[in-house]
């Protein structure tokens, strides 16, 4: 019995190991008789030759797209519309990465259907989640389309100073999700592109400084007012770009006369200018007063 049972297993084993040996020949068959065929290594040939065509087709196009951007957005001194080369710049390298990005979606997608994969599923879902994720992230899509559309309308650039909403100050960096803002104080302003509504660029135009003049109600204002003119006709500063003129007489009070001058200079300037031109008054007019003053100080110590 209990040889019986023995001779049972062995004969089991035996036509497991055969079993196992048919198994492992057709595979080895099937392998030489896949290499062996010509059709097969034709078709892959062919695979092989239609992929290489796409990213070579692909390469040359993203080569001419780059050059036609180039083209459109180079500086050129007969051009009739001057931009600004900064946001120039940064339009044409947005561009090439938009154009580069379309692009290789596109070669990827002409490379699996060369392998004979089913296009449609994929791109369904990517349909799906590319909706899902528009929804989960609407803040950020709003934040980079407001980048965008600041870049290319030249809203402002780096270097420019602007006041939006509560902040103001010079512009370090604009990219596709946020902007920069350094104020005058050191404090940096991170503003996401969304949140940016309203803006006024203070670096465009020339800038005006309005400076008011107090003197005494009872000062002569003839006097007083070619003083003022003799300080203008002889100011020089390097940040005006034309003459300061004086207004006339602003304000009248009960105490003192304001006198309003005005003058034209570059873009956020008008504060030096102003500080500079305040001291060129103040002399003239201690350069005028003075010795008068002394003169009644030292009679009246004689008199004492």
């Amino acid at each position: 019995m209990r040889n019986g049972v023995w001779m049972a297993a062995a004969a089991a084993g035996e036509n497991a190991a055969a079993s196992g040996k048919n198994l492992w020949q057709q595979f080895v068959d099937t392998v030489v008789a896949t290499l062996q065929d010509v059709e097969m290594w034709q078709t892959a040939a062919m695979v092989i030759g239609r992929i290489l065509l796409i990213i070579l087709v692909s390469r040359l196009a993203l080569y001419i797209i780059g050059r036609i951007i180039d083209r459109l957005t180079v500086d050129r001194d007969h051009a009739r519309l001057k931009l600004r080369s900064r946001r120039v710049q940064t339009v044409g390298r947005l561009m090439k990465n938009t154009a580069g990005y379309v692009t290789n979606f596109i070669v990827i997608l002409l490379i699996l259907g060369e392998f004979n994969i089913n296009l449609a599923p994929l791109l369904a879902g990517a349909g799906v989640l590319g909706l899902a994720i528009g929804f989960g992230a609407q803040s950020l899509v709003k934040d980079v389309i407001t980048g965008f559309f600041i870049i290319l309308e030249d809203h402002f650039s780096v270097g420019d100073v602007i006041e939006t909403g509560k902040y103001k100050g010079t512009v370090e960096m604009i990219g596709l999700r946020a902007t920069r803002i350094r104020s005058w104080t050191g404090e940096v302003f991170i503003l996401p592109n969304g949140a940016i509504n309203d803006v006024t660029n203070f670096s465009i135009n020339n800038s005006l400084a309005v400076i008011d003049i107090p003197v005494a109600a009872t000062d002569d204002v003839e006097a007083v007012t070619e003083i003022i003119r003799g300080v203008l006709h002889k100011f020089d500063d390097a940040n005006l770009v034309g003459q300061p003129d004086l207004l006339g007489v602003q304000t009248i009070s009960a105490t003192d006369i304001i006198f309003r001058v005005i003058a034209e200079c570059r873009p956020n300037t008008q504060a030096s200018v102003t500080r500079h031109l305040n001291v060129a008054i103040k002399k003239a007019f201690e350069a005028e007063r003075n010795p008068r003053f002394f003169s009644m100080e030292e009679k009246t110590l004689a008199g004492g």
